[in-house]
C-alpha cells in the first residue's frame, strides 16, 4: 500500500513535468510553426520537411535538459515518457491554434492548390508505372475533393491529432533513450 508521502511527491513530480513540458511545448510548437509555414511558403525546398523529422531528435534533447537540469541527471522511463507525451499534447494544442489562425485568415486556398499540385504529380508517376488503376486514381481526387471542403477548424483538428498520436508513439523510443538511472 501506498503512504500519503509517496502519493504527494508523485503529485509534485507530475506538477513539474507538467510545468516543463508547456515551456517546451511552445518551443516544439514554434519548430513545427516554422516548419509548416516552410512546406507551405516554399514547397520546393526540403528545409521545412527536415524540420519536421528533427522533431523526435529536438523532443529528445529537450528531454535531456530537463533531466539535467531540474533532476540531477537521472529520470526514469515513465517520468521520461510523461514528459514526452505532455509537450507533443502541449505543443500540439498551440500548433493547432496557429493552424487555425493560418487557414481562418492567411491560407485563401494555397495550401489546398500545393496539395492538389503534389497529387497531380502523383497521378501521374502513378499512371506511368502502372501503379494505380483508375478506380483509385478516381478515390484519390475524391478525397482532395473531401479535403478541400473541411473548415479551417476540422483541418486544425485533423493535424492536432496526428501530431498527438505521433507524440504517443514517438514519445516511447524517446524516453527509452533518454532515461538514465542513478548510480548505485
Amino acid at each position: 500500500m501506498r503512504t500519503f508521502a509517496a502519493m504527494i511527491m508523485n503529485v509534485s513530480a507530475l506538477v513539474q513535468v507538467k510545468a516543463f513540458a508547456r515551456q517546451d511545448g511552445v518551443f516544439l510548437a514554434l519548430l513545427w510553426l516554422c516548419s509548416f509555414l516552410l512546406m507551405v511558403l516554399a514547397p520546393a525546398s526540403s528545409l521545412g520537411g527536415l524540420l519536421a523529422l528533427a522533431t523526435p531528435f529536438f523532443v529528445g534533447w529537450l528531454l535531456v535538459r530537463f533531466r539535467n537540469h531540474a533532476l540531477g541527471g537521472f529520470i526514469s522511463f515513465r517520468r521520461g515518457l510523461a514528459f514526452s507525451w505532455f509537450t507533443f499534447f502541449y505543443a500540439s494544442l498551440l500548433f493547432a491554434v496557429a493552424q487555425y489562425v493560418y487557414f481562418r485568415y492567411f491560407d485563401h486556398g494555397a495550401m489546398m492548390g500545393m496539395l492538389v499540385t503534389s497529387i497531380k504529380a502523383l497521378e501521374e508517376v502513378y499512371r506511368a508505372n502502372g501503379a494505380a488503376t483508375a478506380r483509385q486514381l478516381g478515390e484519390l481526387r475524391q478525397a482532395m475533393t473531401l479535403v478541400g471542403q473541411l473548415s479551417p477548424i476540422e483541418l486544425a483538428f485533423i493535424f492536432m491529432m496526428q501530431n498527438i498520436f505521433s507524440g504517443a508513439v514517438l514519445g516511447f523510443p524517446i524516453a527509452l533513450v533518454c532515461r538514465r538511472a542513478p548510480h548505485s
